[in-house]
């Protein structure tokens, strides 16, 4: 990552905001907000190619597009502290130790603010008893939880998961993340993200639904703005998560059930029963808000019929272009109130956003 230069980072946000605004020019906007990132050291995450040369491994990574041949990592400047700390760390416990070289084929790093990682080591050979002895010595060394993979297994010294805690407009929040799962990998950004949808959702009252909960790193914040919250996701790893997280915040008025956003919009429209639905009042809920943060396909046709039944929407888009398609489709019935950019991916094309809809006969 050597190419990486912070005192270029200001520049790349305001060509990045500038490139939004072409593409969404057309669209009725409000002025939009911009949250940065750090531009070193934001990223909690790291994934990387074992690169075997003679009887030494090095981190790896391919360029986007070129799968053919990978460049060598020498320094990870983006990766967190934390994470930048145990890359030399296990490199060099690798390169001592045989066993846990042998026929490795990927590493990623899993960190948090607080300081907790979790490194997960994938093979392309069985694991053993003998590796497990030598991983048992690693998770010792490093301070660091250790997951090894390969075909049909999964060896786990230590914990699966880290412990992130946020603080969010003052007060703190704990989230278990998951080795595997889905997690926000700019955690500075993600705090901004959170404030900026609390801060929205503040006067909106009434039940929330959201689509797309993940570990409900949303949904534990914004729970509070809601007398009740109803919230999907089809992951099972994510729901289970996402209930963890729901039990640590002690966080009582939101249900989590693992449905698609069709099958909740098929409940909804009273369409056909759902069991999973069954210790759900589904028609007791007075749902004013809809919580979509969709992936970068963005909402189906089924998902924004269901969504435009809503007086609120606040949307949540990893591309903007799905975003600006979704934006079109709902304009006759909803108006951009607030719209704003997270920053989640310095030094790369890809930006986040943030929009508030308000249905235009309810303003």
């Amino acid at each position: 990552m050597n190419t990486i230069d912070p005192t270029s980072y200001t520049q790349q946000l305001q060509d990045k905001l500038r490139a939004l605004k072409a593409l969404l020019q057309g669209i009725n906007m409000p002025d939009v907000a911009v949250f940065a990132s750090a531009p070193l050291h934001f990223r909690m995450r790291g994934e990387f190619k074992a690169w075997h040369q003679d009887d030494t491994v090095r981190y790896a990574m391919y360029r986007p597009g070129q799968r053919s041949q990978p460049y060598v990592i020498d320094e990870f400047v983006i990766g967190s502290p934390r994470l930048c700390e145990l890359m030399p760390q296990l490199l060099m416990q690798l390169n001592a130790e045989p066993m846990l070289r042998e026929r490795l084929f990927s590493i990623e790093f899993l960190t948090t603010h607080s300081g907790e990682a979790l490194v997960t080591l994938i093979y392309h050979r069985p694991l053993d008893s003998e590796w497990e002895a030598s991983a048992q010595r690693l998770n010792t060394l490093l301070s660091a939880d250790i997951v090894g993979r390969s075909r049909k297994q999964k060896v786990v010294i230590g914990r699966d998961f880290v412990v992130e805690e946020l603080t969010v407009a003052g007060r703190s929040y704990r989230f278990q993340q998951i080795e595997s799962g889905f997690t926000q990998p700019n955690a500075g950004v993600n705090r901004k993200m959170l404030e900026w949808a609390l801060a929205q959702s503040a006067s909106l009252g009434g039940d929330l639904l959201e689509l797309y909960c993940g570990n409900g790193n949303f949904t534990v914040v914004l729970a509070q703005n809601f007398t009740r919250v109803l919230a999907t996701e089809i992951a099972t790893v994510s729901v289970n998560a996402a209930r963890y997280n729901l039990s640590m915040n002690a966080v009582e008025n939101t249900s989590i059930v693992r449905m698609a956003s069709a099958e909740i919009a098929a409940a909804l429209n009273g369409e056909r029963p759902f069991r999973r639905l069954q210790d759900i009042d589904l028609p007791s809920y007075v749902f004013s808000t809809v919580f979509v943060d969709p992936p970068r396909a963005g909402l189906d046709g089924e998902t924004l019929n269901l969504v435009r039944q809503f007086d609120n929407i606040l949307y949540i888009s990893c591309n903007p272009d799905t975003l600006k398609n979704n934006l079109l489709a709902l304009a006759d019935t909803h108006a951009i109130d607030s719209f704003a950019i997270f920053d989640q991916f310095p030094y790369t094309p890809h930006l986040e956003c943030g929009a508030l809809l308000r249905r235009i006969d309810a303003k």
